[in-house]
């Protein structure tokens, strides 16, 4: 299955090569992040840490790799995450097999979105226009709401109040 606006390349190629994007772009963070946790080990801040740095280290290597893994599922959290990973010194086989199942998912996700989302523009632009505007028009009732909802509360505070037992 071949699609003209990735010129003629097809699905399983822009999906490995997307695969590979997050692989190495965590992978980076993840060893940025090893050295700064190595300068952290040698600062004042560590040493007045203590043990509760270890301990801290520990829980990550523990329960770090699922949260590698569903990182990829976020915006914004997965540097943020792989970098603590490399800080807290999460071993590298435990972190490899999380981050190589949480690109699998990045790259299904942004590959047959990607697909779908030119796809849907190139046959049919009002269509994804109108899907634009019903966003936008969704985003905007849901903040008049809330800025409504606070006014209301603002001007009758004893709305706020829970009432008294005694």
């Amino acid at each position: 299955m071949e699609y003209e606006f990735l010129k003629g390349q097809p699905l399983w190629i822009v999906y490995l090569t997307l695969f590979w994007v997050a692989f190495l772009r965590a992978q980076a963070t993840y060893w940025i992040g090893r050295g700064l946790g190595a300068g952290l080990d040698r600062s004042k801040f560590a040493r007045r840490l203590g043990a509760r740095l270890h301990r801290a280290e520990n829980l990550v290597n523990r329960f770090g790799p699922p949260a590698v893994t569903l990182s990829f599922l976020t915006w914004g959290l997965q540097t943020a995450i792989n970098l603590a990973a490399g800080a807290t010194r999460m071993r590298l086989p435990r972190y490899l097999v999380a981050l190589a199942f949480g690109s699998l998912i990045w790259a299904a996700i942004y590959s047959v979105g990607l697909v779908a989302a030119v796809n849907l523009f190139l046959h049919s632009p009002y269509l994804v226009g109108a899907a634009v505007l019903l966003a936008v028009a969704g985003v905007a009732g849901y903040l008049w709401w809330r800025r409504r909802r606070a006014s209301e509360a603002a001007a009758d505070p004893a709305a706020e109040q829970v009432p008294s037992t005694h």
